[in-house]
């Protein structure tokens, strides 16, 4: 069996990944690259594989980075199923055709300026009808489930604790009466995420493809974020400006509200402050997470149980149309606006920016990861002029950053799932990351660990051999072993929750009724 790796190679953009066997050719993901323009110019560029050949496909999670190609594979011949978790199909439904229409609108853009310079006009890479074409390969995966794909695959999507139906695939591939079992993060969240489960533990693997976008750093106030978000707008609000919050659409601005709602019901936020949610998008998104509640973790649930659903704010606006947005652009202060994209490249964010970006009594706070070479990295490394929509820009407004907001685990988050590891793997291939923060990660890894690490290039291709590894049994979720992991993921939720009663100290009147009850469980167990 071998593995052509075709994006996301030391870069944090375009996850792409071959898988060659003896019976079936399928990929993981098929991501859009994002940064740098000699970076995004392969997007324009044929596929080195021939989509035809491919039998069908695998998406960890609905961020465009990893299925934002997906239209241009099937457009170019690609006729296979597209295998995913339901909130995953639900939110490409969404982000795929939006997509494309930025490629439209960008082309249209580009083109103005090629056809006055007399040059030969470009297409889009794919157009909002071949976006909607794709959308009837999706075809979705139980959670927790083994499925047979093909007669010598099967598969499993695990929580990755990132966005909204977001999975680790445990893989299974039987060659010469061998399996090897491979392990795909996907992205993986950091623990006591809001509304998402944490990753889900893996124990054993041959292989792991595993993301590395934070390698080397670690997240500053993971548990104080609430804290930070609550000074940012009392002190955005004394000024008299706006807060401005570039989020992407999808989990960014869903935790955002999250957390906005949680300064609600403590008292700390002003009700007279506008919130709005300027992005079309963001607002689709927002009601494919409250369909999907199945999804949550214990205290999203929880607070639906009791009655206040955690995305639900009273001060809480939306922005459909043009108009709504534009009318916002005139707004002076006492007002927060979350709008997409995340990284400032595209969407209605750049209109914000353009009209409080030079403002000193503003803030830009950014919550989320700037790739290399977007407008969010240039603002956020302290860039003074920006050019926005071909004008140049002061950079004045207060920009502030809470890097707890990352959807991806840090360094020590990456080491801490990998530890969980009863068997050693032959080898983790580090992707999805930059390439300092990879180099560290893998020296860090072998010196701990002592498995091999690969940080491959791109079109890179390498040779995975089987074990005397027994290949699981298809099973569904009612049997003895899914329980088993279904009371482990409870314990893991559980233990949690308790740990951060006790450190907020939230139960504090109701200690005797907790210990009673922490006590009957001691008894069953005993």
């Amino acid at each position: 069996m071998n593995i052509t790796f075709l994006g996301a190679t030391r870069t944090v953009t375009g996850s792409f990944f071959l898988i060659d066997t003896v019976n079936t050719r399928f990929a993981i993901d098929c991501g859009l690259l994002q940064g740098p323009d000699e970076i995004k110019e392969r997007n324009y560029k044929e596929f080195v594989v021939d989509p035809k050949s491919i039998d069908f496909l695998i998406l960890t999670h609905a961020h465009i980075d990893h299925i934002g190609l997906v239209p241009k594979l099937c457009k170019h011949g690609f006729r296979g199923s597209i295998f995913c978790s339901k909130p995953t199909q639900e939110l490409s439904s969404i982000l795929l055709p939006d997509s494309a229409y930025i490629q439209e609108c960008e082309v249209e853009r580009k083109n103005r300026k090629l056809k006055r310079a007399g040059k030969l006009l470009i297409e889009p890479i794919y157009t909002v009808d071949d976006a909607l074409e794709s959308l009837k390969q999706f075809r979705y995966l139980p959670q927790d489930e083994i499925v047979e794909l093909a007669p010598s695959v099967k598969v499993r999507l695990r929580d990755a604790g990132h966005i909204l139906g977001s999975s680790i695939i445990e893989m299974w591939v039987e060659e010469k009466g061998k399996a090897i079992k491979l392990v795909f993060t996907g992205d993986l969240g950091n623990s006591n995420q809001p509304i998402v489960k944490d990753p889900t533990i893996i124990e054993d693997a041959d292989y792991i493809i595993m993301e590395s976008t934070y390698g080397n750093r670690f997240h500053k106030g993971l548990y104080n974020r609430l804290e930070q978000l609550n000074q940012v707008i009392k002190e955005t609000m004394a000024k008299g400006g706006n807060l401005i919050i570039p989020a992407f659409a999808v989990e960014r601005t869903q935790d955002l509200l999250y957390d906005l709602n949680q300064l609600y019901l403590k008292g700390e936020l002003d009700p007279d402050i506008d919130i709005y949610i300027d992005s079309p998008l963001a607002i689709s998104a927002t009601q494919i997470f409250e369909k999907h509640s199945e999804y949550y973790d214990y205290e999203a649930s929880q607070m639906i149980a009791n009655g206040d659903h955690p995305l639900r704010l009273p001060n809480l606006k939306v922005a459909l149309s043009q108009e709504e947005s534009i009318r916002l652009n005139s707004v002076q202060g006492n007002t927060i606006i979350i709008s997409a994209s995340g990284m400032c490249d595209a969407g209605r964010i750049k209109h914000h920016l353009k009209h409080n970006l030079w403002r000193p009594e503003c803030t830009i706070l950014f919550v989320g990861y700037q790739a290399q070479g977007t407008l969010g990295r240039r603002i956020v490394e302290g860039e003074k002029l920006v050019r926005i929509h071909g004008e140049q820009v002061a950079v004045k407004a207060d920009i502030r950053s809470i890097e707890a907001y990352s959807a991806h685990a840090d360094q020590a988050g990456l080491l801490n799932w990998l530890k969980h590891f009863i068997t050693a793997p032959k080898g983790i291939f580090l992707v999805h990351g930059e390439e300092q923060g990879q180099q560290v990660l893998a020296e860090l890894i072998r010196n701990e660990l002592r498995v091999p690490v690969h940080i491959p290039d791109w079109l890179d291709e390498y040779v995975l051999t089987p074990s005397d590894r027994v290949q699981p049994k298809t099973k569904i979720i009612g049997d003895e072993t899914s329980k088993a992991l279904l009371a482990e993921q409870i314990y893991l939720e559980l233990r949690t929750s308790l740990h951060n009663l006790f450190k907020e100290k939230y139960l504090a009147n109701n200690y005797d009724e907790l210990i009673d009850t922490m006590r009957k469980i001691q008894t069953v167990l005993q």
